[in-house]
């Protein structure tokens, strides 16, 4: 065996591959992260202040990552209706934002909903994903898409975008999903001890999005005090009357819902861009599951208006997190629309 043969050999066996006496074989990639990579993560998130930092240091750490050419962050929004993402690669002049649809065919919005982490490299990835991978330039051969754990479901998921095809095998995996935490913790520790609700959201950067938000005050006029600021929004963004009628309904049940059973203040933020999406979040950690009742009195208030949302909304959906609940709804404008035109 000559000494390259040897040295691949004992290379090998250093990552745990099995290597037959007559050649040499290629191990798997594994990521190798600096010595003390994960540590140093944990104390840059330690130290950030806010959600731009906490993107900063995340971004900056798992970039110096060897076969890593591009990190992605998204953060879940409007309870789950968007994702806010920025990508290493829009480090130019600090961290910059966008927002991705939650319903768009992407890894990283697959994973939001589902809680799943998706790994794999080109044509091992499922086929609805195609689209998103030839988009990709040529050196990217592999994606791992990683929840960042939240109660109840993902806040949000790190990307990160591989120039080589590792193998996620037990100890890869292990290192993401412990970067994952490590991003998820320093997350909840900001919003937490933020004074504003979910101040750190950044608004919509694209002109066809209108949106708006308001903080209610823990008092029963509150669900009035929602309508009235949400009717006027949807006249300003030239909401057809049904949908706006509509959506103030939906509104003053998540609003009583959360006066009844988390108290405190909670957050109310409008969206209107192909749908009227509407999200009241409030900092109760305790409150009971958001879902419909099924089978309860229907006289009785407690459950019945979420029934009412599921029935009139096109999609809802709630999230919970260690600062409280989050349960918004949506509207479709286009579908609305066209069947206004049809008759």
């Amino acid at each position: 065996m000559t000494s390259s043969e040897r040295g691949a050999r004992q290379g090998a066996l250093a990552y745990g591959g099995r290597v037959p006496d007559a050649q040499p074989v290629t191990p798997p990639v594994r990521p190798k992260a600096p010595p003390g990579q994960l540590a140093q993560l944990g104390l840059d998130l330690v130290e950030a202040s806010d959600i731009d930092e906490i993107a900063a240091s995340l971004l900056a750490d798992l970039s110096a990552v060897p076969d890593v050419r591009r990190v992605g962050f998204g953060l879940a929004e409007v309870g789950g209706r968007r994702l806010r993402f920025t990508a290493s690669d829009r480090m130019t002049d600090g961290v910059q934002w966008c927002h991705v649809d939650a319903y768009d065919d992407v890894p990283i919005t697959s994973v939001v909903r589902t809680g799943e982490p998706i790994m794999g490299g080109r044509g091992s990835l499922d086929s609805k994903f195609d689209e998103f991978m030839d988009r990709q330039p040529d050196e990217i051969q592999a994606v791992a898409t990683i929840p960042l754990p939240g109660i109840g479901s993902p806040i949000g998921a790190l990307v990160l975008y591989l120039d080589n095809e590792w193998a996620f095998d037990e100890e890869q995996r292990e290192w993401l999903e412990a970067s994952a935490r490590y991003i998820a913790d320093a997350v909840r520790r900001v919003r937490a001890t933020s004074e504003v609700l979910d101040e750190d959201e950044s608004p919509p950067t694209d002109e066809a999005v209108v949106t708006a938000r308001i903080v209610l005050a823990d008092d029963p006029r509150a669900a009035r005090a929602g309508r009235r600021f949400l009717r006027e929004f949807l006249a300003r963004a030239e909401v057809p009357d049904e949908i706006a009628e509509t959506a103030e309904l939906c509104l003053s049940e998540l609003v009583t819902n959360a006066i009844i059973h988390a108290g405190g203040r909670s957050e109310l933020r409008a969206t209107v861009d192909s749908s009227v999406t509407v999200s009241v979040r409030d900092r109760g950690a305790q409150m009971i599951d958001a879902e419909p009742a099924t089978d309860r009195d229907p006289l009785r208030v407690d459950g019945r208006g979420l029934q009412l949302v599921a029935a009139l909304a096109d999609r809802w959906g709630s999230e919970r997190d260690a600062i409280g609940t989050s349960v918004w709804f949506a509207l479709d404008l286009g579908d609305r629309n066209d069947e206004d035109m049809a008759t």
